[in-house]
């Protein structure tokens, strides 16, 4: 268990934050496996495979095998990763997507950046990912496929999505971005749409020391097709197939996730620990948190809870040296980007409630038991 190795940990504790609680803190991740991580990118920098190349090759087989599918195509970010994918579908201008109000923007991105409208769909108001009862009356004959999210490390109704989307002869696409090593029904995420998309941003379950992104799929012409885009539409240099992208993964990032892809069971192992601890030790009636999925396995890429009066919250955790998160304080529909498409305050109240209200506590797999008590007690002593 990560927490045995206490002096190391809490040489890391000292050198960093002090006794400040931070939403998150890379440091502790990265001295407790300094050693690991500077010799793999003194390889990358002996064989000068910078862009691409043998590390990032080793990446792609690690975490398909990994994730217990055919193909992974690794790219530069989470962003990227979702356009290739709508690409690969053949997702065009005027098609439409139907998307979760309650994600990331990037979700939203990927359908933009390939000339698509994204449909947002609000959010189950107990496990706040996607509403299947909801997509149905969303789809027109545009709506070309689902993406469905698993938001927060909890896989989304993989079932309910699946079978919408057969019945509709629709594309179903997973946003795995926070949800590396989670599970439905037994099977890990990224392995039951046609494309699954990952982002390795640093602050992930799984996170590079920089931007980087793959997707994950079954279907060989796909992988062929994101392989092609990603690198300026050409599979033999200088000769290019169609219009291309400058989105490979860089070798030092292919290296480095390699080496933390042999600690992901481990640390999502400890994320899960601390998050039972959340669960059975906050009592504070005030507060609200994700309902698990049925069939699902979350690995808790960020515990989110729902307050009211969200300020005096924050002050009241600052106060204790303990600092939240807020994940996410406007839903995708109500972002100025997307104010052409027409959608208003009180389109999506689940979602506009949870942006509204959320704070996310400490999450990290390096968190000490002592500090998730601490948070715990923060939390179980406000009364608002």
């Amino acid at each position: 268990m990560i927490e045995s190795n206490s002096a190391k940990l809490m040489h890391a504790m000292t050198k960093t934050i002090g006794n400040k609680i931070p939403f998150l803190d890379l440091h502790r991740q990265y001295f407790m496996i300094k050693s690991e991580i500077q010799e793999a990118i003194e390889r990358v920098m002996q064989q000068s495979a910078f862009s691409g190349g043998a590390f990032v090759e080793q990446f792609e087989k690690e975490f398909a095998d990994y994730c217990g599918i055919p193909h992974a195509v690794a790219v530069n970010s989470g962003t990227s990763a979702l356009h290739l994918a709508m690409r690969a579908l053949g997702i065009k201008d005027g098609d439409e997507v139907i998307i979760p109000a309650n994600t990331f923007i990037a979700t939203a991105w990927g359908v933009s950046h390939a000339g698509a409208i994204p449909v947002f769909v609000d959010c189950d108001a107990e496990t706040w990912n996607i509403d299947a009862k909801k997509i149905e009356e969303k789809i027109t004959p545009k709506t070309k496929a689902v993406i469905g999210v698993h938001l927060y490390g909890q896989p989304c109704d993989v079932s309910a999505l699946l079978s919408i989307s057969k019945n509709h002869k629709l594309h179903f696409v997973e946003d795995a971005a926070q949800a590396h090593g989670a599970k439905h029904d037994g099977k890990k995420a990224g392995t039951f749409g046609e494309m699954a998309c990952f982002s390795f941003y640093p602050g992930k379950n799984l996170g590079a020391y920089g931007e980087g992104g793959a997707v994950t799929t079954n279907n060989e012409a796909f992988a062929a097709r994101i392989k092609t885009l990603r690198n300026q539409g050409s599979l033999v240099k200088y000769y290019h197939d169609e219009v291309g992208y400058n989105e490979r993964m860089d070798g030092i990032q292919g290296a480095v996730l390699s080496v933390k892809l042999k600690h992901l069971d481990k640390w999502n192992s400890r994320r899960q620990q601390i998050a039972k601890r959340y669960r059975e030790g906050i009592v504070n009636a005030a507060i609200k948190m994700q309902q698990p999925q049925q069939d699902a396995e979350s690995v808790y890429h960020l515990f989110v809870i729902t307050v009211e009066n969200r300020e005096a919250w924050m002050k009241h955790l600052n106060e204790r040296n303990i600092f939240p998160g807020m994940h996410y304080p406007l839903p995708c529909h109500l972002q100025k980007a997307y104010s052409h498409l027409g959608y208003k305050k009180g389109d999506f109240p689940n979602a506009e409630y949870l942006s509204e209200r959320c704070l996310s506590l400490p999450m990290y797999p390096e968190l000490t038991d002592d500090e998730a008590q601490q948070v715990i007690e923060a939390v179980n002593e406000f009364k608002g």
